[in-house]
């Protein structure tokens, strides 16, 4: 420490400890103390900012998404990062052939399931026929609903009717 900062922490019968510590804090070395100290609060002041704000459990659950391999049918999860582009790399078939999982809630009796299925959609693959699940055959839609009490189940492939037929 040098000559000045011994003096400002030194007790001052005149009550001059304020004006020691304005004369250090004048001097070079008491400016880049004083800088010092500040970048040290503000680093302070990010780090626990950082830590407390952080992302949100919704933010983080969006990113960590459930994708299905359309190569192999089988699902897998994948961190979705800004700038990723679908289809995403499969772990399955070692190429991008990774789509989002819409899940299926309904069994084939039309009872909710206590284990959804994921499920491809045929319009992510090219194909303009309606989805249906593999485990259940019920049309399954983009962004398909959870089902609440009191749902009905969606159509079986043999209930589906497309609306194009309705308007006949």
């Amino acid at each position: 420490m040098g000559r000045v900062a011994v003096q400002a922490l030194r007790p001052q019968a005149d009550g001059g400890r304020l004006q020691a510590l304005r004369d250090f804090l004048g001097s070079r070395a008491g400016v880049a103390v004083a800088v010092v100290l500040a970048l040290v609060g503000a680093w302070a002041l990010w780090a626990s900012m950082r830590a407390f704000v952080g992302d949100s459990e919704a933010a983080a659950a969006s990113r960590d998404r459930l994708f299905i391999c359309a190569q192999t049918g089988a699902s897998f999860r994948y961190k979705v990062q800004e700038g990723t582009s679908i289809p995403v790399p499969s772990p399955y078939s070692k190429a991008e052939t990774g789509y989002p999982a819409e899940l299926c809630y309904w069994t084939a009796d039309g009872q909710v399931k206590s284990e959804p299925t994921p499920v491809l959609l045929n319009s992510y693959i090219g194909k303009e026929e309606p989805t249906f699940c593999p485990d259940c055959g019920r049309l399954v839609v983009g962004h398909n609903p959870v089902p609440v009490p009191g749902s009905r189940p969606p159509p079986t492939r043999d209930q589906y009717r497309p609306r194009s037929n309705d308007r006949r």
